[in-house]
């Protein structure tokens, strides 16, 4: 009997006035998985990650978690539902300490306020290192760790404060290549404790190939092509990273010019 999704959207639409973002976009994410979510610029996926994570509402649709149907009316509800989100912008503070931007806003403290750094050191350590990296000194600032470094970090704040459904917005983008397979190793090790369900925005075709175990195509708001990485060739992949069109008539297309 097949498994059933730990997230599951069901014709999610958001509008903006006359504008429709997203038209109607369906899909599962299952713990232990990683599913793929690509598309060009423009394609939807930004919206759809706000939309998942509380910062929009939809405007038609429903997401459910673990069977259950839920509403996000704020990026706090859907912190609260389990769902982590690490943007491209990782909300990383590089003049600040690997454990201060670890526990920022949520840093534990004594009776009388003073921060319990000790502690506080052990866990970013221990986390970390969890999912592959080894920090011997906590208290160096997030400025001198490498772009994948920074990527773990973040990912493994969003883990260790409770996230069941990790979204990651172009994990690998603005990287050298040493880094993305960093952050790729990364990925692979959260998927190998198989109780988290993973959204793996990408629009690089290999890195996708490499790590997805389920693939969305989103074009101009909608789902253009879905399946498994046992049901898509290399080749679908390709034709729907374009926006589902042929190379064959881009090249007839450009030819003509």
């Amino acid at each position: 009997m097949a498994k059933p999704p730990y997230m599951r959207v069901e014709n999610l639409v958001k509008r903006f006035g006359p504008f429709t973002a997203l038209g109607g976009v369906s899909l599962d994410v299952h713990a232990g998985e990683i599913h793929a979510l690509l598309g060009d610029n423009g394609a939807g996926k930004s919206t759809l990650i706000k939309t998942l994570s509380g910062v929009h509402e939809p405007t038609e649709g429903q997401i459910y978690i673990e069977g259950a149907p839920v509403e996000f009316k704020s990026p706090r509800d859907a912190t609260n539902a389990g769902i982590g989100t690490v943007y491209q912008d990782l909300a990383i503070n590089p003049l600040m300490s690997v454990t201060r931007n670890f526990f920022m806003g949520r840093e534990i403290a004594n009776a009388f306020g003073t921060l319990r750094m000790k502690e506080m050191d052990g866990i970013t350590r221990d986390e970390m290192l969890k999912i592959g990296i080894d920090i011997s000194d906590p208290s160096q600032a997030v400025g001198t760790m490498s772009g994948g470094q920074r990527q773990t970090l973040a990912i493994a704040r969003a883990i260790y404060f409770g996230a069941k459904i990790l979204i990651l917005d172009e994990p690998t983008s603005a990287l050298g290549q040493k880094q993305q397979m960093e952050v790729l190793k990364t990925v692979m090790r959260v998927r190998s404790r198989g109780d988290i369900a993973i959204i793996f925005i990408t629009h690089n075709e290999i890195h996708s190939k490499l790590v997805g175990d389920r693939y969305t195509f989103l074009a101009l708001g909608k789902v253009i092509g879905s399946g498994t990485r046992n049901s898509l060739a290399g080749e679908d992949i390709r034709r729907l990273m374009a926006g589902g069109a042929e190379i064959a008539d881009l090249e007839k297309e450009l030819s003509e010019i």
